[in-house]
């Protein structure tokens, strides 16, 4: 069901428009948008940067190897699913490795930014598309699964957005969250990308139980490549000079496959019921009860 930001009455119509009280979400660029005064300048991330990212992450293993360890998860998980919102949508990669592996899903992706919607567009254009800001999210009992993928972690409030989720999810249903980790390896990387936090291990788990989700499954992922991870986060925070986060995408292409087949070992290990205790990222699935 939607759920008016307004008078908060849950509905089930085709329209936005709330039956109770008459409000109905603008429409900025032909897209709805549930929070306009954030769609320009929400903070938590740069919003120019969506060119950069639309054109390297196919090129780049890391998102390859995230969008891989997904799918994993989301056909491991919730094998029967129907419908998936994806909060931060950004480009709209991670929905559109959904919509290959997946066709039968219907997807529906939120961004904060108006700027990175146009590139999901163009990868999804099928799929529902919104603004809205995800510590407000306009629905109740409404998707089998809803994915935040290294999201998190650009938000103050976190516990908020996770009660959202459960409000948003259908009983039953479950969440995938992707976040980075480790204190220890905080760098300049961090600061460029607006993350308020790497997470501890553990703090995500106790925050999903907080909301009333029973984790299902909880890993680190980017193992094998931590202590690569650590060198260079070191050498960033002693660099001086400008930062460009470019390089960190720009990969040599052989060093790139490289790391790709040392990341779908990951993978199998992982796949085989192996809760990796460190590295550079983390994985949870949790449910809602149903």
């Amino acid at each position: 069901m939607k759920r008016c930001l307004a008078c908060h009455t849950a509905f089930d119509t085709e329209s936005w428009t709330c039956p109770s009280c008459g409000f109905a979400p603008k429409r900025l660029d032909g897209f709805l948008a549930h929070a306009p005064a954030l769609a320009e300048g929400g903070g938590g991330f740069k919003p120019h940067y969506f060119a950069k990212l639309a054109e390297l992450e196919a090129k780049n293993f890391w998102f390859r190897s995230r969008n891989e360890l997904i799918l994993w998860a989301l056909g491991r998980h919730a094998p029967g699913a129907h419908s998936v919102l994806e909060i931060g949508c950004g480009t709209g990669y991670v929905l559109s490795g959904m919509a290959a592996a997946y066709p039968q899903l219907a997807l529906c992706g939120s961004e904060i930014f108006m700027s990175g919607i146009p590139f999901a567009a163009e990868r999804l254009p099928t799929a529902e598309l919104m603004q809205m800001d995800a510590r407000q999210l306009p629905f109740v009992d409404a998707f089998d699964v809803v994915g935040a993928f290294d999201v998190l972690e650009h938000i103050d409030e976190d516990e908020a957005v996770l009660a959202q989720v459960w409000q948003a999810l259908k009983p039953g249903g479950c969440v995938m969250l992707s976040v980075p980790q480790h204190p220890r390896l905080w760098s300049v990387t961090d600061d460029y990308a607006c993350h308020v936090r790497r997470y501890r291990r553990g703090e995500l788990e106790a925050k999903a139980e907080q909301a009333g989700f029973t984790v299902e499954r909880s890993t680190s992922f980017v193992t094998v490549l931590l202590p690569l991870m650590a060198v260079s986060r070191a050498r960033l925070r002693h660099a001086d000079g400008d930062f460009d986060p470019a390089t960190e995408l720009e990969i040599n292409p052989v060093i790139d496959r490289a790391l790709y087949a040392l990341l779908a070992l990951e993978r199998r290990v992982i796949g085989l019921g192996v809760n990796l205790p460190v590295g550079g990222s983390r994985l949870v699935v949790a449910r809602k009860p149903g």
